[in-house]
């Protein structure tokens, strides 16, 4: 079999098996003692996408690796490694017959016979976060992916819907009616979210500051929220004194100790998810973009930030660009009357408020993150989802691909900021923020129960 052939028989197997996450890590229930989710990928280099645009946005394709220079937690580093990467330009594809369908005309389903089978020049996987979309914010987010689908479908393109949570996935197809059926079947599932009613709320943001930072703040806050919702603790100083020292303690404990494994599990499944989807999209041909509409989630912890890393890392070796869209649009940080738990007065309503805005502004380096670091582009700050969709839909025409040794860089479990300055005046970059440095497995093991 030639070439051709093989290319053909594997994207036909692809478009049956592809995209399928049908049993999705984030349906599964929420486990105490499950491990982290854990990408293997090597660590002896580091492959950094930077999209650099001038002044009217337009992508530049004109620098050469010495106009560049990569800093490490501040430290100068030199360039292993540079690739300029013409993404947004149409590859070489067999021609259209003369049955195959203009852009303007309804697209029928591909049909996958081996013979007929015409592969893609464009391939658009919208990816829609529905652990953590409101209802109102997916409402308007479908509509806009609606409005785009004629954009994303012209010649021999094809694209899919799928979900985070797995229970939506079309698969690769050339039907929109098929995939516009998919977006009114995506729901908001609440698996991993904060439940206000619990006595004391407390949410992950919170968990986090509580378990791993030891905030002292955090700490008195969680107490007087179980006073106020506890009517057998009279007064907030109580919970830590007295008769009711071991019951109070202790649930106020649990609360935030299910907090954090509730907000891990969210965003390791999440980043699980995503990597499943960049992994199987990588064995498509054409330019393949996978664009997350998301609300944003918290990657506040190491391992967090290890799936992070290692998810965009996997999408640069793969040549899959994430793009992300914020479909909360221009958004107040205030919270909701839906949000305020009966336990939420006085000094505890000022603190959760700070503790709202806060983990609303964070949830959006998750997906300006995963866009900056592998070529792509973050809609955000704007109700225009219809133009940010249609955006984002565009590959940019060029990104240099930056590779950096990582020998002799110390394996101790350290988070790495980046920054990419070029020698153009006026550029504007697009590149990933940082990357995570794993402890080798054998320290990874040391640190197991009983390892």
């Amino acid at each position: 079999m030639n070439v051709w052939g093989q290319l053909r028989q594997a994207f036909v197997a692809s478009c049956l098996v592809c995209l399928c996450c049908s049993h999705s890590a984030a349906q599964q229930p929420v486990d105490p003692h499950a491990p982290p989710f854990h990408l293997e990928l090597s660590v002896n280099r580091l492959l950094i996408p930077v999209v650099v645009r001038d002044s009217q946005g337009r992508a530049l394709s004109d620098l050469k690796k010495e106009d560049f220079e990569v800093f490490d937690d501040g430290k100068l580093r030199a360039i292993s490694g540079f690739t300029v990467e013409l993404r947004g330009a149409s590859e070489a594809k067999p021609e259209a017959s003369p049955d195959s369908v203009s852009p303007q005309s309804p697209v029928p389903p591909l049909k996958v016979t081996p013979d007929e089978v015409i592969l893609p020049a464009r391939i658009t996987v919208f990816l829609f976060d529905d652990m953590h979309l409101s209802a109102e914010d997916l409402a308007h987010a479908r509509l806009a992916a609606v409005n785009v689908l004629a954009a994303a479908l012209t010649g021999t393109d094809m694209a899919a819907v799928v979900s985070i949570s797995g229970r939506v996935n079309t698969g690769l197809t050339r039907d929109r009616a098929k995939l516009q059926d998919a977006l009114g079947k995506v729901r908001p599932l609440e698996l991993y979210r904060s439940d206000a009613m619990e006595c004391p709320s407390i949410d992950y943001y919170q968990a986090d500051l509580i378990e791993n930072k030891h905030d002292p703040v955090a700490v008195q806050d969680a107490n007087r929220k179980f006073a106020n919702c506890n009517p057998a603790v009279g007064r907030p100083q109580d919970v830590g004194g007295g008769a009711n020292l071991p019951t109070a303690e202790n649930l106020v404990e649990s609360a935030a100790s299910r907090a954090l494994t509730r907000g891990r599990q969210d965003v390791q499944s999440t980043y699980a998810s995503i990597a499943q989807f960049v992994r199987r999209m990588a064995l498509l041909p054409g330019q393949r973009t996978l664009i997350l509409v998301s609300s944003g989630f918290l990657n506040i912890e190491r391992d967090s930030l290890n799936a992070e890393s290692r998810v965009i890392d996997l999408a640069a070796q793969s040549n899959v660009t994430i793009s992300a869209l914020d479909a909360r649009g221009l958004y107040t940080t205030e919270m909701t009357a839906s949000e305020r738990s009966p336990a939420l007065g006085g000094r505890s309503l000022q603190v959760n408020s700070d503790y709202h805005r806060s983990a609303m502004t964070l949830a959006e380096n998750s997906m300006a993150e995963l866009a900056d670091g592998t070529g792509g582009t973050y809609f955000h700050n704007s109700n225009d989802l219809n133009a940010g969709l249609k955006e984002l839909t565009e590959i940019p025409a060029c990104v240099y691909l930056l590779e950096l040794s990582l020998d002799g860089v110390k394996q101790n479990g350290a988070y790495h900021r980046l920054s990419v300055k070029v020698d153009r005046k006026g550029a504007q970059l697009e590149v990933r923020r940082g990357y995570f440095m794993p402890k080798p497995d054998k320290d990874h093991r040391k640190q197991q129960p009983g390892g």
